[in-house]
């Protein structure tokens, strides 16, 4: 009886939802990296496939043209996929390693997407391992130098516990409307930095980031899952939403002290 217990109380550590955000534990695994490498890895394929199906809303909102990726293009995907799980990432530079462990997520999430579609949310594809699994996130989905790898595990193993920046949320997209954007081309060591800076001020000045209505600050509920990351507490995530806010959202947060809501919407970012 107590091993039946044991077992369940596993498997729902394991199946923890999507709005529990897990804690940011290094992986060893993949801290070995070689500084002195100058080898680069080829996102061309990314790069075409970006171009051709992301979409820019009038709202701001860059969606993926799911529905009209064709057989070749995801067999390109697909075989990108495939690339990156072959490069010796163990043999790169951090900057480059960074770079791609973000392009991988995505592809990652866009495959996973296609593979299952048509879907109204991501959370409906529940793959991941546990009772109440919701989601693909906890599922091995690639085996990158002989190590099965999840998204999960790519984002709370590796890339958040061993670069410890807030701004990776803005650059890791989950296929969902409420999340930050998908970066329109394929993340590259040198351009990292300015990418990430972009890509804050351009989900923080937008409505799904951060809002002030009546006097009341509304955040996206990443900043509530994920706060730890953003300093621990409200005059914190205010704080680095100062720091990214243009001069309107500026001045509305003006004498703000405090979150008063968080929202998210988790329907598929499709350019239906």
């Amino acid at each position: 009886m107590v091993a039946r217990l044991l077992a369940l109380m596993t498997v729902l550590v394991v199946a923890a939802p999507a709005g529990a955000a897990p804690s940011a534990e290094a992986w060893p695994r993949w801290t070995a990296h070689d500084p002195t490498s100058t080898a680069t890895v080829d996102n061309r394929p990314w790069d075409a496939f970006l171009r051709a199906y992301l979409v820019a809303g009038a709202d701001g909102v860059r969606r993926v043209a799911y529905g009209g990726v064709t057989a070749e293009d995801r067999a390109a995907l697909d075989a990108y996929v495939d690339g990156l799980a072959a490069v010796p990432v163990s043999d790169l530079n951090r900057p480059e390693q960074r770079a791609y462990w973000i392009n991988l997520y995505n592809a990652l999430t866009v495959k996973v997407v296609l593979d299952h579609y048509p879907v109204d949310s991501i959370r409906d594809i529940d793959i991941s391992p546990g009772l109440f699994a919701d989601g693909p996130w906890g599922r091995k989905l690639v085996s990158v130098e002989g190590t099965a790898i999840s998204l999960d595990d790519i984002e709370h193993r590796i890339l958040r516990p061993l670069w410890r920046d807030p701004r990776l949320h803005y650059v890791l997209n989950c296929a969902s409307v409420g999340c930050p954007d998908l970066p329109s081309r394929a993340v590259t060591a040198d351009g990292t930095e300015t990418l990430l800076d972009a890509a804050a001020r351009r989900y923080i000045n937008h409505s799904r980031g951060a809002r002030v209505d009546g006097g009341r600050l509304v955040v996206s509920s990443i900043y509530d899952w994920f706060m730890e990351d953003f300093g621990g507490d409200d005059s914190a995530v205010i704080a680095h939403l100062r720091r990214y806010a243009d001069p309107p959202l500026l001045a509305r947060l003006d004498g703000i002290e405090s979150i008063a809501d968080d929202a998210y919407d988790w329907a598929l970012n499709d350019a239906k």
